[in-house]
């Protein structure tokens, strides 16, 4: 019998209307704001009614360095979820939304996959409720203004040379990177040099997912810093009297939005930054409203724990008062192998000494999150090419390393498959309290903050700054930035900063080669190796498998 692919999955699905799905979280109809039948935004009006009411207990989902043998992060996310619901238990999944840029380029979509998935899938894929234009269309806008002021008088004296403030597009296009605008005479304003990066990386993002409401909103939109005078002042969108215009872009984006899973468990899903170039979480208003709705609440951050979960627990988690009460780590027979050093193609082998080697990377992983105090219990992402003798490896290793450990079956069998790991967790939650604090404190100089996370999360030996990072950092920390978390842009693919150093390296630096802030957001963006931020199609990209039949069905997109 032929595997069923993610997107015939979830055209099988039977979905509650979402009016049911918000009923099981106590939301009335009447709070709803619907797009369609099987997705809605809840009120503003709503969301406050809730500030009074308990916290949920908060679990984050994250996951060892991605391999191409994949992981399955989200797929647990929700196969977790699904488990509690089959447990009888009121929980909330709160989830990033996922950008087009991977969903056409390499990565596919990201609602999960198999039995495990938020549906509709296409629909959450493909413009969801229009959050991404929203924050693209308030980022340019902002853009535009600059050019304009510049263009009529230039009041503010902004140096053109010394503008920040990117444009953004959410799509995978790299002859956008570095252009010229400008061109064409005296009309169309100064020839300079401008950039793009996806919207996923923008500030715009980071401040959408960081803020409490719209009050706040409004207040990290005015402190972003867009430019450089003449004579070194930081120029802030505020001066440019737009901000107004940016909030009514952002109005009906900054709603959670709710959906469901195929087996009808209710999930918010708001916002999407990238954690290899951002801080990698879904919204603090999303999480905020499930963990008051629901007396479980799992999130994710994105990639490995040395990126999305450093950023989940010192900056998110630090922002909102947030206290998450256990982390899962997800990790694969496949990837640990694939980090053992066994090529794409053989990695259904079994094959035990490359298993033992690589697990390494697990081990690094475990390691790091213990450092935040946060109990562990580590899922692996169940496979039947996966042999009893390799499990077993896992197994032993999680128990030499102090955390507990699961088989999670989700993509094949939903909730029945991830409820050994939901009994895990939830022994976890009744037996191990959270003794969660950041790794650093903010009085710390940037440096010192930079070289905490490389030695203690990537497990560098020290960091080295070129010339323009090492004058970034005093700049900034001149200019009273110093006192702001730093958000590492990093490759995902290794603990390093070079890709192609798998496992658990040992002896290397971290290379800064440069650092800007996002005063908006509140936190210093520091970048490392070759990292971009924006990134290219590959040479054959998803999109490239997508189509659409007579019927009007999407097939391809996985």
């Amino acid at each position: 019998m032929a595997v069923k692919s993610d997107i015939e999955i979830a055209h099988e699905a039977v979905m509650d209307p979402i009016g049911t799905v918000a009923a099981r979280l106590g939301i009335p109809e009447e709070e709803l704001e619907y797009y369609g039948r099987y997705k809605a935004k809840i009120s503003e009006g709503y969301l406050n009614s809730l500030k009074d009411q308990p916290d949920g207990r908060l679990i984050l989902v994250t996951a060892i360095n991605p391999t191409p043998a994949g992981e399955g992060k989200t797929t647990i996310s929700i196969g977790l979820a699904d488990a509690f619901h089959e447990l009888g238990k009121k929980v909330c999944l709160a989830l990033r939304e996922p950008s087009l840029g991977p969903c056409f380029g390499v990565k596919g979509g990201a609602a999960g996959g198999g039995h495990a998935q938020i549906v509709p899938m296409e629909d959450l894929n493909l413009h969801f409720t229009g959050d991404f234009h929203a924050i693209t269309s308030a980022n340019n806008l902002l853009a535009a203004a600059i050019d304009n002021h510049i263009h009529f008088g230039n009041a503010l004296h902004i140096d053109p040379t010394r503008i920040v403030w990117k444009r953004c597009m959410d799509m995978n296009d790299r002859a956008l990177r570095n252009i010229t605008v400008g061109l064409g005479g005296h009309t169309n304003g100064p020839a300079r040099e401008d950039h793009f990066v996806i919207t996923a990386a923008s500030e715009i993002m980071a401040i959408f997912c960081l803020a409490e409401n719209m009050e706040d909103l409004r207040k990290r939109l005015e402190r972003i810093v867009v430019a450089y005078t003449y004579d070194n002042q930081s120029v802030r969108a505020g001066e440019l009297n737009v901000v107004g215009a940016m909030l009514a872009l952002l109005k009906d984006a900054i709603q959670p939005n709710l959906m469901q899973t195929i087996e009808h468990t209710p999930a918010l899903v708001h916002g999407g930054p990238f954690a290899n170039i951002a801080h990698g979480c879904n919204s603090v208003r999303a999480t905020r409203a499930a963990m008051k709705m629901a007396d479980y609440v799992i999130t994710e951050a994105g990639f490995g724990a040395d990126l999305g979960a450093e950023k989940f627990m010192d900056i998110k988690c630090r922002m909102a008062g947030f206290t998450p009460d256990a982390a899962v780590i997800v990790a694969t027979v496949q990837a640990l192998k694939y980090n053992g050093g066994v090529a794409k193609a053989d990695l259904k082998e079994e094959n035990v000494p490359a298993l033992q080697k690589g697990i390494a990377n697990l081990g690094k992983h475990i390691e790091n999150l213990q450092k935040f105090g946060v109990p562990i219990v580590v899922a692996i992402n169940s496979f039947l090419t996966d042999t009893p003798a390799e499990e077993k490896v896992i197994e032993d290793y999680c128990k030499e390393h102090g955390c507990e450990f699961a088989k999670a079956e989700v993509w094949a069998n939903g909730g029945k498959g991830g409820l050994a790991l939901a009994e895990k967790v939830l022994q976890t939650l009744e037996t191990k309290k959270s003794q969660y604090h950041p790794l650093y404190a903010l009085e710390q100089p940037l440096t010192e903050k930079v070289e905490v996370i490389a030695k203690e999360i990537y497990g560098a030996d020290g960091v080295d700054y070129t010339a323009a990072a090492k004058k970034a950092l005093q700049t900034l920390e001149s200019l009273g930035f110093g006192s702001l978390p730093v958000c590492i842009a990093k490759t995902q693919y290794s603990l390093s900063d070079d890709q192609h150093r798998l496992g658990r390296p040992e002896g290397f630096h971290i290379t800064v080669r440069d650092a800007y802030v996002s005063a908006g957001a509140g936190f210093v963006v520091v970048l490392t190796g070759e990292i971009i931020q924006m990134p290219g199609l590959p040479r054959v990209p998803a999109a490239e498998k997508i189509d659409i039949d007579a019927s009007g069905e999407i097939e391809g997109l996985f």
